[in-house]
């Protein structure tokens, strides 16, 4: 019922049209005993996601992605009532058809930190950003040997430096202009890129739409969306932080760093986010505020500075 996804075409084809997944979603559930449960595909992400009735949540990895799905499961199991904020239990797991395999989990209450965001009190912005900061520590620091070699990449050093070595070719591919591109080598050279031994456990993608707050208090009341979890430097993790949770609020950023109890540079973060898998300053230029100077220095000092 649910075809193979390798590539682009297949992916618009299939996982974008609920008409095709929908049906496979269906039969899922009641292979689940969960016939009878009301579903909704979430409007938002880029995996199909059903919220099952009020309490669990069905997500699906298509062929393409399906290796994702035993990341999420075993992250999901490690974390579940260990955080500060809490993360969504794993309830069962398994394969669909065709290389498909999917995750059920429990349902975690609240609403969107991104659609809830303008509503928030600036006080209570800072309890929030003290909040996720203290989260963020608590995650790091957890003892990641249980998770064995489940979770990417065995060697984080030789990874940061394969990353560094492909760092202007990957930002060329996505646009990047050459101005910008000849500064990113001697920048990397100039900051430390390593902070840690590279054991603890990341999110990697810390966002506003992956946090949910309590509206009654707006204080975090979930974490979620661990597939592209990774194992390796705490620094790498404010790679995201810095622009989809800060989103270029640097006194957010600041009280993220200060409940997180270590501060890194602005150029820090950049060049995190130069080494991130998904890193793409063409796409932040359009979302960031621009920088007064055309340096990877000045875009620092603008994205992540000290407010």
């Amino acid at each position: 019922m649910l075809p193979a996804v390798h590539d682009e075409a297949d992916w618009e084809a299939v996982v974008e049209d609920d008409a095709v997944v929908r049906p496979a979603a269906l039969d899922l559930l009641a292979r689940l005993g969960l016939a009878e449960e009301p579903f909704e595909r979430y409007t938002t992400g880029s995996m199909p996601v059903y919220a099952i009735g009020d309490s669990r949540v069905l997500k699906l990895y298509p062929t393409v992605c399906a290796d994702s799905a035993a990341v999420e499961a075993r992250v999901l199991e490690h974390l579940h009532g260990r955080l500060p904020v809490p993360t969504p239990e794993l309830l069962a797991e398994g394969d669909c058809e065709n290389g498909w395999r999917y995750v059920l989990m429990s349902q975690l209450a609240g609403e969107g930190l991104a659609p809830a965001w303008p509503r928030i009190p600036a006080a209570a912005r800072d309890r929030l950003a003290e909040s996720i900061g203290e989260t963020l520590a608590a995650m790091h620091g957890l003892d990641t040997a249980a998770l064995g070699g489940s979770l990417a990449p065995p060697d984080w050093r030789a990874f940061v430096a394969e990353q560094r070595s492909t760092a202007v070719e990957r930002q060329r591919s996505l646009g990047l202009c050459e101005p910008w591109l000849e500064q990113i080598p001697a920048f990397l050279e100039s900051v430390r890129l390593v902070h840690g031994d590279g054991r603890s456990l990341l999110h990697t993608e810390v966002m506003r739409e992956h946090l949910l707050v309590d509206p009654r208090t707006w204080a975090p009341s979930g974490l979620f969306d661990f597939e592209p979890a990774m194992i390796g430097d705490g620094a790498y993790e404010f790679a995201a932080v810095g622009v989809y949770t800060a989103l270029g609020d640097t006194r957010f950023l600041d009280r993220i760093m200060a409940a997180y109890g270590r501060a890194f540079t602005p150029d820090e973060v950049l060049a995190q986010l130069l080494l991130h898998i998904e890193g793409n300053l063409p796409r932040y230029f359009k979302i960031l505020p621009e920088p007064p100077e055309p340096t990877l220095e000045s875009m620092a000092a603008t994205w992540f500075g000290t407010d």
